[in-house]
Parts: C-alpha cells; structure tokens; sequence
C-alpha cells in the first residue's frame, strides 16, 4: 500500500472524520513483519537525515497532532531511533506562559523552526491555538489581544482569520527550503479509554496518566469537531494533512515512516561535493599522511 498517497488528505473533499478508520488496514497484522519494515524505515531515514544534514540547505519540520494517549511521544522516539542527535530536535508545546501569551501566538512557534539541515518535530504545535483555544476560548481571552474580552468575540471568524495565518506562515516556511509534514494521529474514544486504564493499573506507565486528561475527555465529540475543521481549512497539496488510523501504534509508526521517507526522498538530497582545488586539497592531505612517520 502506499501510505503516502492513501492518508493523504488535501482540503478538496469533506474529511468526514470521525467516519474515517481507526484500526489498522487489514492487510497488516503480522506485528514481526511490521516492525522489520519500520527497521528498513529507520536506517533510510538515518542516510535522508545525513544528507540533509551534510547538504545545509532545507529543513524539514514534521507536526504530530492528536488526541491524548494517542502515541505522539512514542511515535517520535521510535522512528526517529537512528537519526544522529545533531541533526535532530524536538519541540513540546505546552500551555501558553504569561510570557508567551503577551505576544502573538506564532512568537513562540518561530523561535523553535529548525534550522537547515536539521529534522525539526513539533510534538503538539502551533495548532493547539485552534483546538484547545477553540474548546476553550477563555484562553484567548487571557491573551488580551486587542478589544477581544468576551467568549462570543472568539467566534468562527476569530479562527478563520487563524486558519489562513497558519496557511501563510507554512507557504512562508516552504518558500525558506523547508518540507512541512502534518500528521494526525486517528485514534478511536474505546482506544483511549484502554490506554488511559494501562497507565493507571500499570506502575511503570503511571508517571504519564494526568487527571486533566480524563477531565479533557467529556470534550471528545468537541474536540473532534474542531480537528475535522482545523484539517479541512488548512490542508492542500503542496502541504497536506496525513490522517493515520492509530488504534495499532505498529501500524501508525509504519505510516508516518513510510510517508517521511518518501516525502523526503523527493528532495534533491546530496552529500556536498568538491571543486577542483578542495579535491586538490584533499590530495595533498592525503598523501601528507601518508608519508607521515609513525
């Protein structure tokens, strides 16, 4: 199958998403051979990665999006498993500091663009300020931004205006030789609730369970709501949304490994090469150690 071209998702059709699967496709139900495959994924990734790096001329900036206990954390630290550390960072972004809501929304987002060269991940991205704010609009208010001081004045033009911010700012970051990848990561509520269960009952897995999460949950129909516009309004075909079904985390890391290898195999990606006095230099060196006495 290719995963690239079946969850892609460009704006031209209704999402429908909460019709849309959840599980794993059918096809893909031997975990040992999915896991060989993710290894494949991971060592191509690792030479995409190191020309990129080498070549210092594009970045790349993957976003990870989904609900609570859907596997972001996980998803991140395994694909990216192979990837040389210097060439890799990763950005959690949590609930807006006071700091931070004094300035426009983006002012945090900007300051954590990767450089070129680099594989830059937003683990939960500058799309929190159309989903959580959306369901909660008190945290607009907080921002104090201009004459808006009342939850109705955070209405459907208030985030329209942020669909098309969000829409400029990634055709301003593919204009400065950067691959923008958005992932959705499709999880069903029954799926959730079981793994919100695992890391109570389960003393290792404790450290991850949050009270707020079970709180954020009663909002799940809101939340998908606000995902299904969020996606429609800001995908399109030079920067599309992959929905991935993610009940099966085997099955999600598969998808979004196969999608990145292949998107970034699109670049032009090459290690540097030499002029003829560098290579001359390189000759000179060369036969130096040679002749060098032990």
């Amino acid at each position: 199958m290719n995963f690239e071209k079946e969850y892609r998702y460009t704006g031209k059709k209704t999402l429908g998403l909460t019709k849309l699967a959840t599980a794993p496709d059918e096809k893909y139900t031997d975990e040992k051979a999915i896991k060989a495959e993710i290894a494949k994924n991971i060592k191509q990734l690792t030479e995409l990665q190191g020309k990129l790096y080498a070549q210092d001329r594009r970045g790349v900036l993957i976003i990870f999006q989904a609900m609570d206990a859907a596997g972001k954390d996980s998803m991140i630290a395994h694909i990216m498993s192979g990837v040389n550390p210097q060439g890799c960072q990763v950005t959690s972004f949590k609930q807006p500091s006071s700091r931070e809501l004094a300035h426009d929304y983006l002012w945090r987002i900007h300051d954590q663009v990767p450089k070129r060269g680099m594989i830059g991940i937003f683990n939960r991205s500058y799309y929190e300020d159309v989903l959580v704010s959306r369901v909660h609009p008190e945290i607009i208010l907080n921002a104090h931004i201009g004459d808006i001081q009342k939850p109705e004045q955070v209405d459907d033009a208030f985030f329209e205006q942020r669909f098309e911010d969000l829409k400029y700012f990634e055709e301003y970051l593919q204009r400065n030789g950067y691959l923008v990848l958005k992932f959705f990561l499709h999880m069903s509520k029954a799926e959730q609730k079981q793994r919100f269960i695992r890391r109570i009952e389960i003393p290792s897995h404790n450290w991850k369970f949050s009270a707020a999460d079970v709180r954020e949950r009663k909002y799940w129909d809101d939340y998908q709501r606000v995902y299904e516009d969020a996606i429609t309004q800001t995908a399109s075909k030079s920067v599309p949304w992959y929905v991935i079904p993610s009940d099966s985390k085997w099955y999600s890391r598969l998808c979004v490994s196969e999608i990145i290898n292949q998107r970034m195999g699109e670049l032009p990606l090459a290690y540097p090469s030499l002029d003829a006095d560098a290579q001359d230099v390189l000759k000179r060196a060369l036969n130096k150690l040679d002749h060098e006495k032990d």
